[in-house]
C-alpha cells in the first residue's frame, strides 16, 4: 500500500516536471579584434546574448495531459492494490472464522462422544452390553480428538496469515469474533455489470492508460516542430555596437518523427485491446461469481433447513433406541458421524457463499475507495 501511495507522489511530481517552462540561455563571448585596414581600431570584442525557447503549445499541452493521465493511472493502481488487499483480508478472515467454527464443532462432537462413552462404560460394567461397544467408542473419541487438534492448528495457521497481511502489527494475543451467516440482497446482474465496468479500478486504470497513450500520440505529432527559439544579442567592438534580435525554427526535413508517432500509435492500440479484453473478462467473471453465489445460497438453504434437521432427528431416534436396547452403538455412532459431516458441509457452503460475495465486491470495486 505504501509503495502504491508513493507511486502517486512520483506521478504528481511528474506533472510539475511536465508543466515546467524551459530555462533561458545566456551566452557570453569574448575575443580581440586586430585592425587590418586603415580607419579601424584594434581592441577587445565582447558578445552577450540571451535566448528563450517558446514551446509549441500543442506539444506542451499533450505532455502535461500525459502526465495528468499518468497520475490518474497511479491513483487507480493504488485503488486496485487496496481493493485486492481488502478482499484478500476479508477472505482470510472468513477462513479464520471457518476454522474456528470447525474447531468448535469438533469440540462439541468430542464432548458428546465422551458422554456416550461414559454411558457405554456403565452398561458394560453392569453387563447390559459387550465390551466391543466401549472399544468402538474409544476409537471414535481418538478420531474426534485428532479432528479437534487439526482444527486448532488450522486456526493458528489462519491467524499467522492474517497477521502477515497486517504487516505483523496485530497484538500478541487476539481473537476475531464473527460468523459466516451474513446475507444481503444483491442487485440484478445487469446492474452489477454496469457497476463493475464503471468502478472496477483495473478498468479505470486501463482507461487512464489509454488516455495517456492518446496524449503521447498528440505529443509525438506536435514534436515535429518543438517550438521557436527567440534570441537577443549584442556584440561590442572597439568602435561599434551591434544589437540583434532573431529567431530559429527547426525545419522537419530529415526527421519528421515518424518513428515516435508509430510507436505511440501502436502503444495506443495495444492499450485499447487490453482495455476491451479486461472489460469482456470482467463481465464473464461477474457472471460466474453471481452463479456461484446462487449455487452456494441454494446449498446453504438445503443443508440448514433440510439435511441438518433430518440428521439431528435421526441421531435422537438412534440414541433413544440405543437406550431402550433396540439398536446397537454402531447406529448411534453412524448417525452422529452423518450429522457431523453435514454440519461440516454447511460450514463449507457458508464459507463458499461469503467467498463468492467477496469476489463480487472485488470485481465491482467496492473496496477501492478509502472510507
Amino acid at each position: 500500500m505504501n509503495a502504491a501511495r508513493h507511486a502517486i507522489d512520483i506521478a504528481t511530481a511528474g506533472i510539475t516536471t511536465a508543466s515546467a517552462y524551459p530555462n533561458p540561455r545566456f551566452e557570453l563571448n569574448g575575443g580581440r579584434g586586430s585592425a587590418i585596414t586603415p580607419g579601424t581600431t584594434s581592441g577587445n570584442i565582447i558578445g552577450v546574448g540571451v535566448s528563450q525557447l517558446i514551446e509549441n503549445p500543442a506539444l506542451r499541452g499533450a505532455r502535461i495531459n500525459s502526465a495528468l493521465f499518468t497520475e490518474q493511472g497511479s491513483q487507480q493502481a493504488y485503488a486496485t492494490t487496496r481493493n485486492e488487499l481488502v478482499g484478500l483480508v476479508r477472505l482470510r478472515t472468513n477462513e479464520y472464522l471457518l476454522r474456528k467454527l470447525q474447531a468448535r464443532e469438533a469440540a462439541e462432537s468430542l464432548s458428546l462422544l465422551e458422554q456416550i462413552r461414559e454411558r457405554i462404560k456403565v452398561r458394560v460394567e453392569t453387563g447390559e452390553t459387550g465390551k466391543l461397544d466401549l472399544i468402538r467408542a474409544d476409537a471414535e473419541i481418538i478420531n474426534a480428538r485428532q479432528r479437534e487438534e487439526t482444527a486448532r492448528l488450522q486456526i493458528a495457521q489462519s491467524a499467522i496469515t492474517l497477521n502477515r497481511l497486517a504487516a505483523g502489527m496485530l497484538p500478541a494475543r487476539w481473537e476475531l469474533d464473527g460468523n459466516l451467516e451474513e446475507t444481503r440482497v444483491l442487485p440484478a446482474l445487469d446492474q452489477l455489470k454496469a457497476e463493475a465496468v464503471q468502478f472496477n479500478p483495473e478498468v479505470r486504470q486501463l482507461e487512464a492508460e489509454l488516455d495517456r497513450t492518446k496524449s503521447r500520440v498528440e505529443e509525438a505529432a506536435a514534436s515535429v516542430i518543438p517550438g521557436v527559439e527567440l534570441r537577443a544579442s549584442q556584440l561590442r567592438e572597439p568602435d561599434l555596437r551591434n544589437d540583434m534580435i532573431g529567431l530559429s525554427v527547426q525545419i522537419p526535413i530529415l526527421d519528421q518523427r515518424r518513428g515516435p508517432k508509430a510507436e505511440a500509435a501502436a502503444d495506443r492500440e495495444r492499450t485499447r485491446g487490453r482495455l476491451e479484453g479486461r472489460r469482456a473478462e470482467l463481465v464473464q467473471q461477474l457472471e460466474l461469481s453471481r452463479r456461484a453465489v446462487d449455487i452456494a445460497t441454494v446449498r446453504v438453504k438445503a443443508l440448514s433447513e433440510g439435511a441438518v434437521r433430518s440428521s439431528e432427528a435421526a441421531l435422537r431416534v438412534a440414541e433413544a433406541a440405543y437406550r431402550f436396547g433396540e439398536r446397537g452403538i454402531l447406529e448411534v455412532l453412524d448417525a452422529q458421524r452423518v450429522l457431523r459431516a453435514i454440519r461440516q458441509d454447511l460450514l463449507l457452503a457458508r464459507y463458499e457463499l461469503q467467498s463468492a460475495l467477496i469476489e463480487l465486491d472485488v470485481l465491482t470495486g467496492r473496496y477501492a475507495a478509502e472510507k
